[in-house]
């Protein structure tokens, strides 16, 4: 049986264990049939168009995961050709019948994926909230009084309600980012340039990007990958050169608090400073910076000359067609018309003087932290209001594209309305690769499921590590911790930080006595149920394993130790002949837990 969500990870275990692509297609036509959103597609794939692809496919490659994307469902956002089913860009008087691929659809479907439908979205990408369009407004997954987020509104929900294993969108000013935030869901906006958008209805062209969203980085990684690369009929297309970024000691970009705004939303403003607390338990140093060169950066887009891009797109049917465009997005076009040539050299300057302010920020930093949306609203609300509220979501996003950037939105957790959020990290350009591993742990730290199944565990075929350096990981449960007065034995060889977590359930702590500083004996006892025990996984030079394991005085030494995600590291275990007289602290949950509580004794 298949789960809520469609990862990679899942559907390929499924077709290893004998489920084909047409009866992959008979679920995701039944789960399109139960679906209570009727606004997520604009036009579906056949079942006859779904049973043909599928067929062809096994055809074409009839070995189960023999290529890398075999038998994926996927759906696309409609303003990107797909051959076979008409493009609107959420406007009917527009469509048209592609008769080719867009060059990521292509791509995507010679991998071996198969497409579901043409999702919704806020007409001609002009939006950031999903009910901009003719053809209805989806809902979040969590709660359908509340927008989707948009532009890519339908393929985030698609996603998130388990209808496909990952979307395609597109993002100029956030729309590949803050529908992942409302619907719990990864959303990779690749540097500008890096995706061709041949085949893509241009909203500003000279920023546009083609967008996944996916349960996972480590998917959305894999499917960008298949997607990327240069082409010359793209006149933004460029080759790639990587930017890298630090293994150890991240230096994270935060709000400063004068440039902090949620419009009231303090659930939003907790789940952001939650994530900062979980990027300090990863090993980054947090460094609040001056945000304003790139607010001021975002309100160009919408607010200067680039509107005029969105006009450029459409000129000739905005002169014939005006009154079948949906009235808001009409109304920014046509402002377009406030903008001749000399205010868009003049925006190109103001934009290059904020550029030099954000570069003099950018050697502050490695990477940004921004919130991926300071609030959200319910759909009532949003049409009350749709110029100034949209504008709200777009306050950490509209820079990005203009400057360039690599991103990764990644969830950030629930508030107590139960509803989602999240943050999004920023990179360079380029720096797409090298933004991956900490984004990945970042959301598993998060522990927020995938999509709408909350409790979703995130699978370790997934995991995005840092390229291999010959580092060998380890498990410290005790004076080696963050903080811990044996902690430089670590950072002063090199080695870092990559995940707080727990043991199994399984493991007992004690104190073991005559030592100093207090060492802990860590054993495990099969068929005991206890807290898990705190404990750091941390990477260290080869050179520097071995002098652990040649220093470590008895009764300790080096095993294997079970995680709470079932994985097993090498780490600092004890021979249990030397716990007769030690005391047990299990029930303190740690180490660290043990050391503050002999401070508040003394």
């Amino acid at each position: 049986m298949l789960p809520t969500i469609l990862d990679l990870e899942a559907v390929r275990a499924a077709y290893a264990s004998g489920l084909t692509p047409l009866q992959m297609i008979d679920e995701i036509i039944a789960r399109r049939e139960a679906s209570e959103d009727p606004a997520i597609f604009i036009t579906q794939s056949s079942p006859d168009q779904l049973r043909i692809a599928a067929r062809e496919l096994m055809e074409r490659a009839p070995e189960p995961n023999s290529l890398p994307l075999w038998g994926v469902p996927f759906a696309v956002k409609d303003n990107i050709d797909v051959a076979g089913l008409p493009t609107t860009a959420g406007c009917p008087a527009f469509a048209y019948e592609p008769v080719a691929d867009a060059t990521v659809v292509a791509r995507l479907k010679a991998a071996g994926a198969l497409v579901i439908g043409k999702t919704n979205l806020d007409q001609f990408a002009t939006g950031l909230n999903g009910t901009r369009s003719p053809y209805g407004a989806p809902r979040s997954v969590f709660n359908r009084d509340y927008v989707s987020g948009g532009s890519s509104s339908g393929s985030a929900v698609a996603v998130g309600a388990g209808l496909a294993s990952f979307a395609l969108g597109t993002d100029t000013a956030g729309s590949g980012r803050v529908p992942a935030a409302f619907n719990n869901l990864v959303g990779i906006k690749p540097t500008p340039g890096l995706v061709p958008n041949v085949g893509v209805v241009p909203a500003c062209r000279s920023v546009d990007v083609v967008t996944i969203f996916a349960a996972t980085v480590g998917d959305g990684v894999a499917i960008r990958k298949v997607m990327e690369g240069y082409d010359a009929a793209d006149p933004y297309s460029r080759k790639a050169i990587a930017t890298t970024l630090p293994h150890q000691g991240l230096r994270i970009g935060v709000l400063d608090v004068s440039e902090r705004e949620f419009f009231g939303n303090n659930e939003v403003e907790a789940l952001y400073d939650t994530a900062i607390e979980r990027a300090l338990s990863l090993g980054a140093t947090i460094v609040p910076f001056d945000y304003a060169p790139f607010r001021q950066a975002a309100e160009l887009l919408y607010n200067g000359p680039w509107v005029a891009e969105r006009l450029a797109a459409v000129t000739d049917f905005l002169a014939t067609n005006a009154q079948d465009f949906d009235p808001t997005v009409r109304q920014i076009i046509e402002g377009a018309k406030a903008y001749d040539a000399v205010a868009a050299f003049e925006g190109q300057y103001k934009l290059g003087h904020l550029r030099q302010r954000a570069d003099a920020e950018w050697a502050k930093v490695d990477i940004l932290m921004l919130p991926t949306s300071p609030t959200t609203y319910t759909v009532d609300a949003m049409v009350a209001d749709p110029i100034v509220k949209n504008s709200h979501f777009g306050r950490y996003t509209n820079f990005a594209n203009l400057f360039g950037y690599a991103a990764i939105a990644v969830p950030g957790g629930f508030g107590a309305t139960g509803l989602p959020n999240g943050v999004t990290l920023f990179g360079p350009a380029f720096s797409d690769d090298a933004l991956a591993p900490f984004a990945d742990a970042l959301h598993r730290a998060c522990a927020s499921g995938m999509g709408k199944d909350r409790g979703a565990v995130l699978p370790e075929a997934s995991m995005v590590t840092e390229p291999d350096d010959g580092f060998v990981p380890i498990v410290v449960v005790g004076a080696h911790l963050t903080g811990m007065p044996l902690n430089h034995e670590l950072t002063g060889s090199g080695g870092r930080l990559i995940k707080s977590c727990r043991t199994a359930a399984d493991y007992r702590l004690y104190v073991l006595p005559n030592t100093t500083p207090p060492k802990p004996g860590l054993i495990r006892e099969p068929g005991y149920c206890g807290p898990g025990l705190e404990v750091e996984v941390w990477k260290v030079s080869p050179q520097a394993f071995g002098r652990f394991v040649q220093n470590i005085p008895a009764p300790l030494g080096i095993g294997k130790v079970t995680l709470d995600d079932g994985s097993q590291v090498s780490g600092f275990l004890c021979e249990p002949y030397a716990l007769g007289n030690a005391r047990e602290i299990t029930a303190l949950g740690g180490w660290r837990a043990y050391i503050a509580s002999i401070r508040q004794a003394g």
